[in-house]
């Protein structure tokens, strides 16, 4: 990190004289206390403990200064209001300092997949760094950008809402040299009164961005409004400016045409919508002069964040389709359709395995009956349902399932039926069989499908 003690404290403008103290380049920035190592600078951030309290062992650890929002003595330190707006401040100037370009990636569905493709595709040309996990709030968005290595060209940052305004921040931060709406779902209705809104929250990716600067959003009415006249906008979906024109399906892979490229794409996942976040991310990276070939290269070694849609093998041999990081009622749409399409293994059954959809807010148990519409017992031989939402999708499912198809398991504060549910599952489950696993990541299906991987 190429900051230096003297440099934060003019940058952030502090209230004590940091001369009395010696200057020193640093060499990170950490919240932390137990990451900090030798040279490093430490954050104190208020949460649900006060960072303030561990100034002393940050400094035992290797702190060689910190920031407070009060006087200290016996420590090097910069004396700030708040040390949020302090590290999202710093944050700005150091992507000014280092002349990074930046993309970023925002949408209920999507956004980690396109983050990780388009950073990808990017590092076949340029030195690129992205967004690590889902640090893409208030806290992780600079915090990545502190810690991006000292060569980046290019940084692509993933940029989460859960309420209004949040994008609008992340936005007049990074300053975006592209900005990529993957879709507008129904991720975070509890805190947004309507897609409508959580629309008008995503389009704040426009806020922070230059006049003529890119911005990729979908084929979706309901961003109309929002759509900012100043940017250069370019919008994707059938007949759209950037569109698919071929599509091939496979049960683990898949391969696209698009209007814009002179050739097909191999891609070493499955799903129509990872067809879509694919040809975003190579529109992207072909403005930004990576080539084609790089491209059809660079596909073909792609690796995407843990527990996004991906294939595991059980240990009997069952083939698990694993989506298990979070859920919504477009993305439960979206892989419940993929699964529905992929051929059957000679032999085997298709099962699916829904948990509670979280963050819904009134609407929750309206939207989970809804699955129902994508749940065809033509060709889904055994549902299991998991979650208190779900009882009211399990009220339609028994209805047009075969009698004992449909098995529904309670998790509430009074109860909570995940081992009954894992040995349900595994009674059923043949080696031929494919099943998929989707629901919120505080349903914790991760366990679920270890479970499977390791004993059936």
């Amino acid at each position: 990190m190429q900051l230096t003690f003297y440099e934060v404290a003019s940058v952030l403008k502090a209230k004590n004289d940091v001369h009395l103290f010696p200057d020193c380049t640093f060499r990170k920035a950490e919240f932390d206390s137990r990451l900090i190592g030798e040279g490093d600078l430490f954050l104190p951030l208020k949460g649900a403990r006060d960072g303030h309290d561990f100034i002393a062992t940050a400094f035992e650890n290797g702190a060689v200064a910190t920031l407070s929002e009060k006087e200290l003595e016996g420590y090097p330190y910069i004396l700030v209001d708040d040390v949020l707006a302090a590290l999202q401040h710093l944050a700005r100037y150091y992507l000014e300092k280092m002349k990074v370009d930046v993309f970023a990636v925002t949408g209920s569905n999507g956004k980690t997949t396109t983050k990780d493709m388009l950073a990808h595709l990017l590092s076949m040309a340029y030195k690129t760094y992205k967004t690590q996990g889902n640090y893409n709030n208030e806290i992780g968005l600079p915090y990545t950008v502190l810690h991006m290595p000292d060569d980046t060209e290019k940084l692509v940052l993933e940029m989460g809402q859960d309420h209004m305004g949040d994008i609008h921040l992340l936005s007049t931060i990074a300053q975006p040299k592209v900005g990529i709406v993957t879709l507008i779902g129904e991720a975070h209705l509890e805190f947004f009164k309507s897609r409508h809104e959580i629309a008008k929250g995503k389009l704040q990716i426009a806020d922070g961005m230059k006049n003529g600067a890119l911005l990729v959003v979908p084929a979706d009415k309901i961003i109309n409004d929002f759509l900012p006249s100043q940017q250069n906008v370019v919008r994707f979906g059938p007949d759209e400016d950037i569109c698919l024109t071929k599509l091939e399906e496979r049960k683990d892979s898949l391969t696209f045409e698009t209007n814009f490229l002179t050739s097909a794409i191999d891609l070493p996942v499955t799903g129509k919508y990872n067809a879509t976040n694919a040809m975003v991310a190579t529109y992207v990276a072909l403005k930004e002069g990576v080539t084609e070939e790089a491209i059809q290269k660079a596909f073909l070694t792609l690796e995407l964040t843990r527990n996004r849609t991906e294939w595991k093998k059980a240990k009997n041999g069952a083939d698990i389709l694993s989506d298990v990081y979070n859920a919504n009622p477009t993305a439960m749409r979206l892989i419940l359709e993929t699964f529905s399409t992929i051929p059957y293994n000679d032999n085997g059954r298709k099962l699916v395995v829904l948990a509670d959809m979280k963050e819904l807010g009134a609407e929750s148990k309206q939207m989970h009956s809804a699955m129902i519409t994508s749940l065809n017992p033509e060709i889904l031989s055994e549902i299991f349902l998991y979650g208190e939402d779900m009882a009211a999708l399990f009220s339609y499912a028994k209805e047009i399932f075969p009698l004992g198809r449909v098995h529904y398991f309670v998790k509430n504060a009074e109860k909570n039926q995940f081992p009954a549910l894992v040995k349900a599952i595994k009674k059923v489950l043949q080696p031929a069989d494919q099943v998929l696993i989707k629901g919120s990541n505080s349903m914790n299906l991760a366990n679920l499908v270890e479970e499977l991987e390791n004993e059936v």
